[in-house]
Order: structure tokens, then sequence, then C-alpha cells
């Protein structure tokens, strides 16, 4: 889809809603709280163009934050996100406000949603919809997933070490599978491969024996459409696509079948039909976000399978190349034995980044994240500052100020996981009321989320606000070229600084000092819509700084459409806020560089740190 093609899309989904042979959407409502004169044709489509996720003007957008969240998995909520729409709004609030997200992968169960086979629970339904919502009230973009681990709870008894979540009983029901046994694991994810009825239910739904498959599209079906129905025109504009299905694999593979062929042969007709779906339910103009071989980006070789989507041609404007990452030597606590370190996963994301490339779309690295108790908890500290890094830019920060050019694409990512009940559960394991889970996350041991309630109910931050809350570009008018972010995280009391400016830029060096700094090259597109980074709450206005060659300010004023350095409030509400940059011109790479190291600096410092800027950029960008 052409720029031009995706602001008259804009436009007209802005004026219009869209009407389709599934039903008409409620009216519309009126523009998000904070919202500027550009917003709403903005947020009025989300496309992907030219292996880029693009806005309702033709804008670069990055989408960042959460999965939303693991309460899915539990019975306390009956397979909801939120015991409450009120704590929907509080969680979706304190993401955006705290977390820095403008994005969720938004968790819905098929148990819960068809709990009786033929029969969509539409009480389920209305309750996750109207949780979801409050999040695009909020500003924040959505991609629903219809979540699985482990094939289902249903397959584990009251008894076992582990359970699952994803399938519901009757499809359980429907095989004859043995009785659950993972023999001598030490990770919940040894089941995939270890445990027979897992293996045997996963090969069932993916072979369509008993009609399993052919079930899920069909409720996944009217899932969406109830979804785009009793959404706002607008709501509904801010949902991003659908994943599929998480993490699929094969359970066991046919004879003479690989990884690979299962992908091309098995995996990929499913998406298709997936893809089919969303089209019939009026999602037409949404993406799919689907997955590969969950073991084909495994960082531990025995696990590794070769896959990736390698034989499924040009995936295009339709699918986005979805997957996940997870440290996975580190979290066995055998296979790594120290911490990560600047440039820890350039290669991994790297690869991401040329698999979205070679199939001709964008990706997201849709779950990541390490556990924040426990043996190997120490590593998170450096393992989430490396993952961030490495969805910020392919260049390790060693080296990213003298070749910056290779940077790559900005990723979009959702950290696992943001759930505001981590602590406070209420979960009985597989139905036992001998096994009350109220620890961490409450299921299988778990304990990731980057957020929970205090004792007052408040949501709080679990994890360092310098890592979470970061400087992004949300939306470039042109083309993000280089991006690189210096978040000063910690590590206990030990400052992190993996790219610190280099000794042949004096006057940006102490502009930044020992603070927290941005630097984005982009191409402009020329138009009056500026381009977005968000700004974290350790960025007050009056301790920012902005050198570009737009100009070099200090406490950049409220935005106006003549100014071309302004902050403002971004759409929602939440009092989260962005960094307005109105660059014309088309021709030479335009640079900014975003800072809170400096205190009210001097105008020879200002002109001084701008003049190396501008040198930098020509010899690194001609």
């Amino acid at each position: 889809m052409s720029k031009l093609r995706a602001r008259l899309l804009g436009v007209l989904v802005l004026l219009t809603g869209f009407v389709t042979a599934a039903g008409v959407q409620p009216a519309a409502a009126a523009p998000l709280p904070d919202s500027l004169w550009f917003d709403a044709s903005a947020a009025a489509a989300l496309t992907v163009e030219d292996g880029r996720f693009t806005d309702g003007l033709g804008r670069e957008v990055v989408l960042r934050g959460y999965n939303v969240s693991g309460e899915t998995k539990l019975d306390e909520n009956g397979g909801l996100p939120f015991a409450s729409v009120a704590d929907a709004r509080k969680s979706a609030t304190a993401l955006r406000a705290l977390g820095g997200g403008n994005s969720v992968r938004f968790l819905l169960s098929w148990a819960r949603a068809e709990p009786v086979r033929g029969q969509v629970d539409t009480a389920y339904l209305a309750a996750a919809t109207a949780q979801l919502g409050a999040f695009l009230d909020a500003g924040i973009r959505v991609y629903p997933d219809f979540h699985q681990d482990l094939y289902s709870r249903h397959l584990f008894n009251t008894g076992s070490w582990y359970t699952g979540d994803g399938a519901p009983k009757w499809a359980v029901d429907a095989g004859d599978y043995p009785q659950e046994s993972c023999g001598i694991c030490l990770f919940w994810g040894q089941n995939i491969t270890q445990n027979e009825a897992v293996k045997q239910a996963s090969h069932d739904f993916w072979h369509n024996a008993h009609g399993l498959q052919d079930a899920f599209l069909t409720t996944a079906q009217a899932t969406m459409t109830y979804i785009r129905q009793h959404l706002t025109t607008e709501q509904f504009a801010g949902v991003a696509g659908f994943d599929p299905y998480n993490e699929p694999h094969a359970g066991s593979y046919d004879s003479g079948q690989t990884s690979r062929t299962w992908e091309r042969d098995v995996l990929w007709p499913f998406h298709v039909r997936f893809r089919a779906r969303m089209d019939a339910a009026g999602w037409q103009a949404k993406p799919a976000f689907v997955e590969p071989n969950l073991f084909w980006n495994a960082n531990i070789d025995f696990q590794k399978q070769e896959g990736g989507l390698l034989d499924v041609g040009t995936l295009g404007s339709r699918y986005v190349f979805n997957t996940h990452f997870y440290d996975q030597k580190a979290i066995s606590g055998v296979f790594m034995w120290g911490k990560a370190a600047d440039g820890q996963y350039v290669t991994d994301f790297g690869k991401i980044r040329d698999r979205a490339s070679a199939t001709g779309t964008t990706a997201v690295v849709s779950e990541f994240g390490h556990p924040l108790t426990g043996s190997v908890s120490d590593k998170a500290p450096t393992v989430l500052k490396a993952m961030y890094q490495a969805l910020d830019s392919r260049q390790p920060g060693s080296t990213w100020w003298s070749n910056p050019a290779a940077s790559g694409p900005v990723l979009s990512g959702s950290q696992w996981q943001w759930d505001i009940y981590n602590g406070r559960h209420h979960e009985f394991m597989n139905g036992n009321p001998d096994k009350l889970r109220t620890t961490g996350d409450a299921w299988n041991d778990e304990d990731l989320s980057a957020v929970r309630l205090d004792d007052s109910g408040t949501a709080v931050l679990r994890q360092d606000a310098r890592l979470l809350d970061r400087v992004y570009p949300s939306a470039t008018a042109g083309t993000a070229v280089a991006f690189t972010y210096e978040d000063r995280s910690r590590d206990g009391s030990t400052t992190l600084t993996w790219n610190p400016v280099p000794s042949t830029l004096p006057s940006v060096s102490q502009l930044v000092g020992s603070g927290q700094y941005s630097l984005l090259v982009w191409r402009s597109d020329g138009t009056s819509t500026p381009t977005e980074l968000h700004l974290p709450a350790s960025f007050p206005t009056s301790s920012t700084t902005v050198v570009s060659d737009l100009g070099a300010t200090a406490a950049p004023p409220s935005y106006t459409r003549t100014t071309p350095i302004a902050v403002a409030p971004e759409p929602g509400g939440t009092g989260s806020r962005r960094l307005l940059l109105t660059a014309p011109g088309t021709a030479a790479p335009h640079y900014a560089l975003v800072t809170n190291g400096a205190t009210a600096p001097s105008t020879a410092l200002l002109a001084a740190a701008r003049a190396e800027l501008a040198s930098w950029a020509a010899a690194k960008f001609a």
C-alpha cells in the first residue's frame, strides 16, 4: 500500500467507519483526550508497507509494550486478564505512564471462548472486549492473541507438577491421550517435547483430528466478528492485527517430516486459513501476526529446530513475522554463568530482522523477558537491557557511533509480561484445593511481571524505570535510518553504560554527562506531520535538551504547527508525553539527540554540540 493510499485510508476510516458484510460498528466516539490535529488520522489505520508498520498518515510506526497478561492462563478471573474493567483501566494508565508502552499483546482463551463445543460464550467475549477497549481508550494499540501453552490445562490432573492453558476440556476429551508426565523436567517448557500427552494433543490439533482445528478457526472468526462489532470505529482502528496461535510446535513429526517441512506443509496452511477467517470477520485491512516454529531461534543448539518460515515465499502486507526470544542459556543457570553484556543479542535480533526482510514484511518480537526472582534473577537487569538494546539497533554500543548506518530498522516488541496481580493471586493449580498459588505469576512458578499493585492498590514497577520507560521513535514521518538509546539502567547499585558518547564529540559528551540520551537519524517524507519520540517520565520538559539540525533547545516549548522541536501529551489522557519533530525537505538526513543530562546548558555548548553532530552525521550518512 502506498503512503498516499495509507493516508487516504486513514481519513476514510476516520470520516465514515468500516461497514462490512459481517455488520456495522457502533457510532463514532469523540477524539482521545490530548489529541492534536493529526492524531485521529494517524490512529485511523495501521498497515504494513515496505517492511515497516505505517499509520494512517504513512508514518513509520514502532510498537513497544507488554503482554496483557498471564492472568488469562489462570482460572481465578475466568480466563480474563482482569477482574474488572476498572482494573483494566488502571493497568492501561500505568502501562502508558510508568511502562512507556504504546501497544499490548492482549491474551484471549479458546477454552473460555468456546467452553462447549460449537457454543461461543458471548459473556466472556463481552467482558474481554470491554477490557480490551480500556487499553484502546488510553491510546494504546492492541493485537489480540489466542494463547496456549502445553496445549491445555485439562491435560493435567490435580496432582500434576505443571499446568497448561489454551484448548477447552471438550477438545481434550475428544482425544485418547495418555496420562501426562514429563519425567525428569526442570522447566515447564520441557513438556513440549517430553510429555506424550502434550505431544499427542498438539499433533491432533495440527492434523485437525476430531475437527479440532476447524472448531478453533470457527471460534476465532466469531471472536473477531464480536470484537469488531462491539468496538467503536475509532477503537477498532486501534486494533493492530491478530496473533493466531502462541508458540506453535508440531508435538511430534510425521515419518519423513522435518521442522522445516512441518512449517511449510502444516503450519503455514493454518496461518492462511486463519487469515481467511480474519477477512470473513471484517479484519481485511489488518495483518495476521504469524509465528514460526517456536524453536527456530532457540539459542541452545540442542533445542534449535530449523525454521523461521523459510519456504513460504513473500508474506507481504497481510502478515507480520512474529516471533519470541528468551535467553534459554541464561534461564538455564548452566549454559551461561555470567551476566549479559553490550551487544549480547544483536546477532539474535538481527536474524529476526533478516527473516522479516526476506519475507517482505515487518517483524515484532511479541515475547521476551527473564525471571525476576529465583536462582537466575540476578541476570535480569543485564539480560533485559541487552534485549532492548537489540530491539533498538543491530549494532552494539561499542560500535554504534562508528557505524550507525548499519543500525537497521527499529524493532517492535512486547515484553512478557504486565500483570498487576503479580504476587497477589489466588489460584488453585489444576483445580487442586491443596495447591493454592499466590506468589509471582501463579503459573508454573513463573515470575516475570514488570508491574504489581502495592498495598494501596497503586500500580508500581518491579524493574528499573530507566530500563522500561524508554525513548523510542513511536512514529517517524519518513524512514528511521539509525537509532540508539542509552538508558543508564542499573544492575543493583551499578549504573550500566554500554553506549557512551565518544571522546571525539567532546561537546556532545559534556552535554549528555551522566544522563540518559537517545539519538535518531531519519529521512523526512517532507510533510508537515511531525516525527514522534516517546518521552519517559525521567525526561521532564524542564530537564530535556534536544540538539538537532532543526535547532537546539533546552526545555522544549509546547507544540504548535510552526514549532519544529516541541513537546506534547500523548493521546489517551494518561499523562505520558512525546517529543515532536517537524522536519521539512527530503534530501539530507535529519538527526536529533535527546538527553536529560544537561542543566541549563549554555548557548555556546548547544551550538558546539550541534556543530559536532552535524559533522558526524555528514560523515556517516553522506
